[in-house]
C-alpha cells in the first residue's frame, strides 16, 4: 500500500511540475507570433478556381 501511495504522490508532483512549467512559459513568452499561412494563400486559391466562402474554411470541389 505504501508503494502505491508513493507512486501516486510522485506522479502528482511530476504532473504539477510539468503543468507549472508549461503555464510559466505561456505567461512569460515574449517572442514574435508565428505565421502559419502565407499572405497570398487566399488569392492563389481564387485564381486556381476554388471559390472560397467568406470564412475561408471550406473549399467545395466542383464535379466535372
Amino acid at each position: 500500500m505504501k508503494h502505491e501511495l508513493l507512486m501516486l504522490r510522485s506522479l502528482l508532483v511530476a504532473s504539477l511540475v510539468v503543468c507549472g512549467l508549461i503555464l510559466g512559459n505561456m505567461l512569460a513568452y515574449t517572442g514574435n507570433p508565428i505565421q502559419l499561412a502565407t499572405v497570398g494563400t487566399a488569392a492563389s486559391a481564387v485564381t486556381n478556381g476554388c471559390g472560397l466562402p467568406t470564412d475561408g474554411i471550406v473549399c467545395p470541389r466542383i464535379a466535372s
